[in-house]
């Protein structure tokens, strides 16, 4: 099939490098531990399923789909910086502001976890841009790879619960709270700036 025969390795793995790299798996790694240690629920398959959807939706039809609804990348990424900017805020000052109770904000999978934290506006943005570049083929199996990341990142974090001690993950929750309120800050600002100039325009 001419889809396969257009694989190539080095594409494949600079596709990988540049996707993980907007996804920052291992920097999710305490966000993770954070929301279940609320005892909210995060499942390594749905979140696996879920991602790869949105990574291959994205990949065919994310403009079309924004523009469907009268929407742009810009107004997509500053939704998800305002969840990261909430998410953020818990982390820092230790206050929750997602429900807790046992109904399905019980669960976590969908949001914040898969979108905007794994699979935020960047990534979405990031995979119309590299489409350009790479082969289909080479593109959409580096998203796999990353999928999988994602989910082995999720299923690690049930087993780190159980040998680093709470000081450590309570230090490391504040700086990437820092981390991420930083994160939301300048992707908000960004965006709002070429929204505007876009309208002024």
């Amino acid at each position: 099939m001419i889809f396969f025969s257009e694989f190539n390795f080095k594409e494949l793995i600079g596709a990988f490098v540049v996707l993980l790299a907007i996804c920052d798996v291992p920097g999710n790694l305490p966000i993770v531990l954070n929301i279940q240690k609320k005892g909210i629920h995060i499942s390594a398959r749905r979140a696996f399923w879920y991602s790869l959807f949105l990574m291959v939706f994205f990949f065919y039809a994310g403009e079309a789909f924004l523009h469907l609804f009268g929407l742009d990348i810009s107004s997509f990424a500053i939704a998800g910086a305002l969840i990261i900017f909430l998410i953020s805020i818990e982390m820092i000052l230790d206050i929750n502001l997602f429900c807790e109770g046992t109904d399905i904000s019980s669960d976590a999978t969908l949001v914040p976890i898969v979108f905007p934290l794994f699979i935020g506006a960047g990534v979405l943005t990031t995979l119309l841009s590299i489409r350009s570049q790479y082969s289909d083929i080479n593109v959409l199996l580096a998203a796999f790879l990353n999928c999988v990341m994602i989910y082995c990142t999720i299923k690690l974090s049930r087993m780190l619960k159980k040998y680093i001690s709470q000081t450590c993950i309570y230090v490391v929750k504040k700086f990437f709270g820092m981390v991420l309120l930083a994160i939301s800050v300048k992707l908000f600002i960004t965006n709002i700036t070429l929204l505007i100039s876009s309208v002024q325009g």
